[in-house]
């Protein structure tokens, strides 16, 4: 049986590993840009904005309607947040999946924060949580077996959908209510 416990040594690794971690500032951070650039909301699909938070849709979504929820301000970790940004950001997360009910009649949600790259990050300079629409049954044998996620609307589409019921506010729901958006 001690055989099946072998090392496996690699240590040019590490080099690879240490040199993630000059990638975490703000001239290579896209939601720093994207909230830099309010007049390619379109392009960049953000789905609405408030004083010191935004949505945007994810661009590798794993479900449709997949979104980012961040701040502004370009902050790592949680324990970086104040109290007002901690409860902005689950405001917005709060209108996220309300918008989300609305448009795409999602049964459920999935809600997270990956932090720190080893954690499955891949901006782990500036926080996000990410909301995952789920209907029953949509996982798959395409996902299961094949590796495959089905996407079955662009982003284009659902974008403005979103953007619509997010400015209309004739949802009638006072979780759309955070606050004025920008």
């Amino acid at each position: 049986m001690p055989d099946c416990n072998k090392n496996l040594w690699a240590p040019w690794r590490m080099e690879y590993i240490r040199s993630l971690a000059s990638e975490t500032d703000d001239s290579t951070c896209f939601l720093c840009r994207y909230w830099n650039e309010p007049q390619n909301d379109a392009e960049n699909f953000v789905v609405r904005r408030y004083q010191d938070t935004f949505i945007v849709m994810n661009r590798f979504p794993y479900t449709n309607g997949h979104l980012l929820v961040a701040l502004a301000a370009h902050k790592p970790e949680l324990t970086d947040l104040d109290d007002s940004e901690l409860i902005q950001m689950t405001k917005t997360l709060r209108d996220g999946v309300a918008l989300l009910r609305q448009v795409t009649g999602a049964q459920g949600f999935n809600i997270g924060y990956n932090i720190g790259r080893c954690a499955g990050a891949g901006l782990p300079g500036h926080l996000h949580a990410h909301i995952v629409p789920r209907w029953s049954g949509d996982t798959n044998f395409m996902a299961v077996i094949g590796d495959t996620r089905v996407i079955s609307e662009s982003l284009q589409s659902l974008h403005a959908q979103l953007t619509t019921a997010a400015t209309s506010r004739c949802a009638g729901s006072k979780s759309l209510e955070t606050e004025e958006p920008q």
